[in-house]
């Protein structure tokens, strides 16, 4: 039985946890991540206040293993989710895109165990101090929303290993075994993986979505809307619009204006390839199949073992 400061953390057994992704992480997604030995994630940030109520209810029927909420801080109806977290007893949350001292406090006072996301070694640093029990250390290869800095994962990783004590999770360009070993090597006691996950009969995106991870290659996604709120899109007509839009200089008005509403959800969720925002990360282009999440899980962790054994090869010399 492996062992170490996540599994321990999360009560769970494979420090492997699924990503809560936007419209694709509902609980049908953390249920089976959960259930394979993982830690499921509902990502809140696409649900209304009783549409969460009901993943998580739906969640606790299907799974009596450990799962968690992906919680972005700036989302409008964030006390209410708070409030929903805790009268729900939800184990674990996964805080995201603001400030961790805003809430800390408060669900750690309720018995909650905290993560939250970072992409620097100074904002590791602000999580410690504001009294998180793990953090996600998620690089420039990730999908969806991501860090200004563009420091990859495996330049992250040492960095914020090296400046702060509690349990690391590394995230960003992740998603197979041997990834999974390099990330630990590196200082990682943990993967947090979404992209993988998202080519899953239990995620909730749109399987037009999904033949679009898949027949993805290099250089398809690029980080975008640098002067809004940075974020890794695949390449499409809106993404062209966008890109169009920043080589002409425009503002984060302009951007913003051109982004509009629901986007995301016309993309990944109802499966428009040309007009909806489509996010997802660089590892993207090593996914080519849809397969249980279970299987995912189990496939990951068992390719993590065997290169764990390998001896480690340099042309023709074995070590």
């Amino acid at each position: 039985m492996f062992s170490n400061r996540i599994t321990k953390l999360f009560s769970i057994e494979y420090p492997i946890i699924q990503a809560g992704m936007v419209w694709a992480s509902g609980w049908k997604l953390a249920a089976a991540v959960s259930n394979a030995g993982g830690l499921g994630i509902i990502g809140a940030g696409s649900m209304y206040p009783e549409v969460l109520k009901k993943h998580i209810q739906q969640c606790k029927k299907a799974t009596g293993k450990p799962f968690a909420v992906n919680l972005p801080l700036m989302y409008p109806d964030i006390d209410q989710h708070i409030a929903i977290i805790i009268e729900a007893q939800v184990p674990i949350v996964f805080t995201s895109a603001g400030n961790p001292k805003t809430f800390t406090p408060l669900l750690k006072s309720k018995g909650i165990t905290v993560v939250h996301v970072v992409s620097s070694s100074l904002f590791a640093q602000k999580a410690v101090a504001a009294g998180v029990d793990a953090v996600v250390a998620e690089g420039f290869e990730a999908g969806g929303h991501n860090g200004r800095e563009e420091t990859t994962t495996f330049v992250l990783i040492p960095l914020v290993r090296k400046a702060i004590n509690i349990p690391v999770i590394a995230a960003g360009g992740i998603a197979t075994g041997r990834q999974m070993l390099a990330a630990m090597v590196l200082g990682a006691d943990g993967v947090q993986i979404g992209s993988r996950f998202v080519c899953t009969p239990e995620a909730s995106s749109h399987i037009n979505f999904k033949q679009k991870i898949i027949a993805a290659k290099e250089g398809d996604t690029v980080l975008s809307l640098k002067k809004h709120i940075p974020v890794r899109l695949l390449k499409n007509p809106f993404y062209q619009q966008i890109h169009e839009a920043e080589m002409n200089g425009a503002d984060a008005a302009t951007l913003q204006q051109l982004l509009g509403k629901g986007r995301a959800k016309k993309g990944m969720f109802e499966g428009d390839m040309e007009e909806g925002e489509l996010e997802i990360g660089q590892v993207s282009a090593l996914i080519d199949d849809i397969k249980p999440a279970a299987d995912i899980v189990h496939e990951i962790w068992n390719e993590f073992n065997v290169a764990l054994q390998q001896p480690l090869v340099f042309s023709d010399n074995i070590i």
